[in-house]
Order: C-alpha cells, then structure tokens, then sequence
C-alpha cells in the first residue's frame, strides 16, 4: 500500500499559482499555495516527479514535522523526536538551515545549531555513529523554518537549487535565473510558435524554451539530488522515472522542429549563449546572431508584403510567419544609466512596429517608465520578482497594420532643441567653446536644464511644482531625454541625467556618485577639467564664462585673489591672462585639488600661485595681503558646519565688502557675482563704507543664456576715492 507523503515547493515570489499548476499535472494533490512556496501530497513519486519536472520550483523538500514552538527547549525536543535514524546513517554528513526568529531564537545559527544538537543527541543516545556536518555539501540537508508559533523542519531532496540546470558555461551581467525564465515563457502564452530574444544576453530564456518544446525534463542533466543518500530512497523507482524522462527527451528532441532565434550586440555574451546551448542539448535549436536592438529585423520575413491588412487576416498564421518576442532588456539600477536604456527600449519599440507585425510580445523589466518608452499599449500584465526586484511583465500584441511611429517624441520640446542647436553650435565654435547651454527650461512644461559638453549631454531635471503628479514629470522627464538623443545625435551612454532641485550654499557640491570620470573641454584658449557624473554641477559654472574672459583680460600684472573659489576656472583665466600672482580659496580640499590640477593643464604653476584651504569669511576677516584684482562668488545661503557663521548673501554681502574693501588696493578691481534671484545690492551702505558699484550683469550674461536673466548677478566694485583722485 502506497503512502501519502507531504513535500513543501519553494518558489521565487509570484510564481506560486504557476507552480501550482505544475505539481497539479505531475499528480499533486491537496495543493496549496502560500508566499514564495507551494504545500501539497502525493506518493514518493510525486516527489521524485517535481524535483525532475519542475521547471519553476526552487527546491523540493520532505516535511518530516511541524510543531508549537514558544522556546529553544520546545525546538530541541520537537527535533529530538523525528526519527532521524530512519531517514540517514551516522556515517553521512549533515547541514542544517534555519530560518526565521521569535524572542527566544533571535538568531538563525542558534536555531540550527539546537536542530543539530537534538539529532547528533538522538543518534549517540542510541549507540549510532554520530553524524558529522558539512555545510558546504552536505550528504544530507535538514531545513527548519520558524513562523507564527509553529516550527517546520524538513529534508531537502533537491540537492542543488532546482533553477541550476547545469548547462552554463558561463553568463552576462545579470543572468536571469532559469525558473524566472520559465514564469516569463508561461506568462507570455507560448505555445511552440517561433520565438525571438533580441536581447538574448547568455541564452537562458530560449534554452528553457527549447527544453519545453522538446519535452526536455530540466533536472536530467543533474549528478546529485538531495535523497542520493537517504535512506528512505528508492532507486528503482527513481530509476525507471529518469529512464522514461531520457526517453521522452529522445523522441522530443527527434520531432522538436521549433524555430528559437536569439541576438546580442555583445559578441562575448553571444559566445557564452552558444556554449550554454551546447552544453544544453539544444544548439541545434537555437540561432543565435550579433545585432544590435537598434537595427532589429523580423527573422521570419512576410511572404506576401503587399496584401493589406484586411487581406492579411486571412492568411493561415503558418503562412504568415508570426512568432512570439519574449525578453529581458536591461533596466539598470541607477538613474544615470536610464538614458541609454530609454534608447534602447525607444529602438525595441519602433523595430517592433516596423517589423513584427502580428506578433505576440512579452517584455520584463523592474522600470515601468522603460516599458512606456516601447509605446505600446499592454493586453495583460503580471507582477514577479528577479530575486527581491518587483517586476512587471507586459504582453503586447503588435496589429498586423502596424507601422514605425512617425509622431516625434515630445515633439515641442524637440522642436525647440532642434532650433538652439542649429543658433548655439555655430556661435560656440566661432566662440572657441565646446561646452554650453543648449536648454533652460525654455518650455515651462519640459523643466529642465541641457547642457553639452563636447559629445555629451547633461541633463538637470529642475524640482516640479508639488501639484504635478510625480509619475506626469517623470514621463515628460524621460520623453525630453529621448528627444534630446535623437535630435543630437549623441550616443545614450553619453547622455548624464542628474535630478536637480534649486541649490543653496554646499548643496550644490554635493557628490553623487564615484564614476571618477573626468574630461577635458575647453573655453577661450583655457584647458579645464569638468566631471559630468561624480557631482551635481560638473565643475564648470557655465554661465559664468563671460565673467572668466574679462578677468582674464584684466589680469596682466595684477595680483589676483579668487575667493570660494570651488574649481578654480577663474584662476586659470586670470593666470593665461598674465596675472603676476594668485591666490585661490575654498574650504573644500577636493575642489582645491581640482583647481591645482586645472593650472597645471594650463602650465601654470610655481610659487606666485597660491591655494588655501580655509574658511573664506573666516579667512577673509583674517588676512591683510593687498589684491589689485578680486573675484567673488559665494553662494547663495550656506550653514557648513565647518563655517564658525550662517551665511546669507543678500544679509551679509555689506559685511564681506567691508572686509574686501581693507584688501583691495587702491586702484584695484572686484568682481563680485552671485546665483541669487531678485539680489539687491545696498548701494547707499556701500557707498558708506567707501565703495562704489557698477552692475554688469547683462555684459557678463552669455548668449546661451539670454533667456534667463537671473541666472546670475554681477558687480564690478571699486573704492570711491579712485574716481575723486582721478
């Protein structure tokens, strides 16, 4: 008589109602479902059927008991009551996972090492071999887990993660796990049709799709399993079950005549997808070709192109070649990688409409914005999850009528863009530039800031008003990021896309990432070094460029004092123009360092150029050196805690005059700039402490930036006496 055992399935999260439908056709009974895992019943076969079956369970495990638990006392006896010596010999090797904690078990390897306490216990107490552990590879598997009062312990008979089919020979970046794959194929509603992964990376969804189709059982390829050595296994039974799944394979792989093509752009990734193949059983199956999603073609031409659509319709699907497009694109997991991805999935989406009429698709990914970018419309969509990364999967079907979209992306906006670039491009080279502002928000609903840096794009999303949803800004965000790379020409991976909000004091130094990529532009005969990723501003206030050409027309023989300095752009302008000496400030040693490695990309070094670490205000109240030529750009509001003082500039700018006013000589020039909107200077206070000033803002604003006057304020400031004695 047979008996009824009870196993536990494992699962990733959102596969257990497909799971469930598997163990149901292998002959499970009583299935239940629950998070991340599937209870059910079945003779010893049933079991031995879902470890070899079952395409999408992680493991398949014995449960051997279950029981209230409050303490470590309840966990050791509970355990010490399981008949271990029926299921293994003293002679085998043991691990045991414990998962799971309450107030008397906090920590996992505490609960595992009571289990592995209670069974050595039992096994000595009646005069066995005590078992050793191995916690590497183990003979045998016990695996607990605690929940909701109750413990449950059971054996693995799995052996290695069912997921692990044993034919990589190696993988891309991010493999996608072989159940995973398998959820995607089922979820998309594959039935054998010809199916296509442009984006194929090392193979895993058409080899698993090939093992469908050939009624290839996953685990044949497998050495170990998990009951290899239990003692409760029965080979012969074990046996004549792998010799029919062998069976079945030979004759499915005989009659398998499915079409599967695969592309990559990467041809090492593409080497590694052949070899997987291979190794599978299935290369044969599978035609694999170097392409980039860009340059996508159907694989099944259209016999009759000229038919309309209404024609089409009655055409036999055999005869029209359709097939079924399952992928995996890349979603990256970092917002500067998104501008590439936008182009791809841009391209995936117009090759889709342009040549793969009537076809099915079904596409995965964890960024919902990406699968907008396709600009499709999804027949059904289900949640699943690549490891603890929630994902959607879309199904598409592409109408036979379709065709490549002609409507432009954010079309206003590129129209826009497409107008600058044609002004600004010509200006900037007869200008001797090659980085400037190529978009300032000019469209109040594109709110963003794009500038080029030779052949790359950075793009700053400036903060939304509250009252727009966050999911409309993020879409009107990433269509002006589309535009913008197909209206330049830039390569997506050229495009950075930095999130900005409006900047105050040392916020706008702050670092975001360590790509530690930094290039050289160039900017009226000046050699700087900008960083268009680490940083929220790159190292180069744009805006200021026209105010750095005239102090560098001013410098001849001057001795030049550039105070928060941050990069110090301004010095190296000063010192080509013929400065007798410099003294740069900031507080920020790593900005210090940049404005030492930008004079030396100019040659000018030596001792008449100083750089200070310090305080600026703090220094500025302390020094008593005499300067013929000063510049100043501090920020808008700052409270660093490395400043002994808040600083406001529109409260306190009278105070830094005042101390600028005992270093200035007496025929001397300061510049004083500033970012804040609506700054008022008090001229009647300055004229009281002797100064006098001259506003240049609008010489100072440059041509890429006439559409935003407050981008800056500037002043040119003398002693009042100069204009007297003259």
């Amino acid at each position: 008589m047979s008996v009824m055992k009870e196993f536990f399935a494992t699962c990733p999260k959102g596969l257990e109602n497909l799971l469930a439908d598997e163990l149901t056709k292998l002959g499970a009974e009583q299935v239940r479902e629950t998070v991340a895992g599937v209870h059910f019943k079945g003779e010893l076969a049933v079991g031995y059927k879902a470890c070899l079956w079952s395409r999408l369970a992680s493991r398949i495990v014995l449960v051997l008991s279950e029981f209230q638990m409050n303490d470590d006392l309840d966990l050791y006896l509970g355990a010490h009551t399981i008949p271990w010596e029926e299921h293994f010999s003293g002679t085998s090797t043991i691990a045991v996972d414990f998962t799971g904690t309450n107030p008397a078990i906090r920590n996992t390897q505490y609960g595992a090492l009571k289990i592995k306490d209670a069974i050595v216990d039992r096994f000595t107490k009646r005069g066995h071999v005590r078992p050793d552990v191995d916690k590497k590879s183990p003979d045998i598997r016990i695996m607990a887990h605690l929940g909701k009062g109750k413990a449950n312990i059971t054996l693995d008979l799995s052996g290695p993660a069912l997921h692990q089919r044993f034919y990589r020979q190696g993988t891309g970046e991010a493999p996608l796990k072989e159940n995973l794959a398998v959820a995607m194929i089922a979820r998309s509603g594959w039935a054998g049709e010809p199916m296509m992964d442009p984006m194929c990376g090392s193979g895993t969804l058409l080899i698993e799709a090939a093992f469908i189709a050939a009624d290839m059982a996953p685990a044949l390829r497998r050495e170990r399993f998990g009951f290899d050595r239990w003692l409760q296994h029965d080979s012969e039974l074990w046996q004549s079950l792998l010799m029919e799944a062998q069976v079945r394979a030979k004759r499915g792989m005989q009659r398998c005549d499915v079409k599967l093509f695969g592309c990559d752009a990467d041809s090492r990734v593409l080497l590694k997808a052949r070899d997987n193949a291979k190794a599978a059983g299935v290369a044969h199956l599978i035609t694999f070709k170097q392409a980039d999603v860009t340059a996508l073609a159907n694989p099944l031409p259209m016999p009759m192109p000229a038919l309309d659509a209404e024609a089409q319709q009655d055409v036999p699907q055999s005869a029209r070649q359709i097939g079924m497009l399952i992928s995996n694109p890349p979603y990256g997991e970092r917002l500067g990688e998104f501008p590439a991805l936008l182009e791809v999935h841009q391209a995936l989406g117009d090759a889709l409409r342009r040549s793969f009429q009537g076809w099915k698709v079904s596409i995965l990914s964890a960024s919902p914005e990406l699968l907008s970018c396709l600009r499709l419309r999804a027949d059904k969509q289900y949640r699943l999850f690549n490891g603890a990364l929630e994902c959607q999967l879309r199904n598409y079907q592409i109408a036979l009528d379709s065709v490549a979209s002609q409507k432009e992306v954010a079309q206003d906006f590129a129209n826009r863009l497409r107008k600058n670039l044609k002004t600004l491009e010509k200006w900037a080279n007869k200008e001797g530039i090659d980085c400037y502002r190529l978009y300032d928000a000019d469209l109040p609903e594109y709110n963003a800031a794009i500038d080029r840096y030779q052949d790359y794009l950075v793009v700053q999303e400036y903060a939304a008003p509250k009252d727009i949803p966050a999911q409309k800004t993020r879409q009107r965000l990433l269509d002006m990021v589309q535009a913008a790379i197909k209206v330049t020409g830039m390569d997506g991976e050229k495009v950075i896309l930095k999130v900005r909000e409006r900047q105050e004091g040392k916020q706008q130094y702050q670092k975001l990432s360590e790509e530690q990529h930094r290039m050289e532009v160039q900017e009226y005969g000046a050699r700087l070094w900008v960083n268009l990723y680490d940083y929220l501003d790159t190292g180069l206030f744009l805006d200021h460029r026209q105010t750095r050409r005239m102090l560098g027309q001013m410098a001849k023989g001057k001795r030049f004092l550039n105070l928060f300095a941050y990069t110090g752009s301004a010095t190296v302008h000063a010192g080509l123009g013929g400065a007798s000496e410099t003294t740069t400030v900031d507080m920020s040693h790593t900005y210090l360092n940049w404005a030492q490695d930008n004079m030396r990309l100019n040659s000018l070094v030596g001792r008449q150029h100083q750089f200070v670490q310090a305080d600026c205000l703090k220094w500025l109240s302390e020094a008593d050196e005499q300067y013929d030529l000063i510049f100043i750009d501090p920020p808008t509001f700052s409270n660093s805690k490395r400043m002994d003082e808040s600083f406001d500039v529109q409260r306190d700018h009278l105070l830094l005059m005042q101390h600028l006013k005992r270093l200035l000589a007496a025929d001397g020039t300061l510049v004083f700039s500033n970012n804040k909107r609506h700054f008022k200077m008090d001229l009647a206070g300055l004229e009281a402490t002797g100064l006098k000033a001259q506003n240049i803002t609008q010489k100072t604003r440059p041509k890429d930036f006439e559409r935003n006057p407050h981008i800056h304020n500037c002043w040119i400031i003398t002693h009042a006496a100069s204009e007297a004695n003259a």
